[in-house]
């Protein structure tokens, strides 16, 4: 896929960029996250729910909460 130049235009108080095609969102996509790294601005898709995650091959070092701890059960006054 590579890199490509997109066009950006002003729209506004918000600037629009032109994604062209084979960088398109996934069908559905209604909104992204976005942040910058260094003077790059990356966009990804913000998912509709928790199922995409939840059915990645997600793994964690074994020792990932070995060293979780329960905090004290706290005094609090009725209000």
């Amino acid at each position: 896929m590579g890199q490509r130049t997109a066009r950006v235009s002003n729209n506004n108080r918000a600037q629009v960029v032109i994604i062209p095609q084979e960088f398109r969102f996934p069908e559905g996509t209604k909104r992204v996250f976005i942040r910058k790294v260094g003077d790059d601005v990356v966009l990804s898709p913000k998912p509709v729910d928790w199922s995409s995650f939840l059915a990645s091959d997600l793994r964690v070092s074994d020792d990932f909460i070995a060293n979780l701890e329960d905090l004290p059960i706290q005094e609090r006054d009725a209000a």
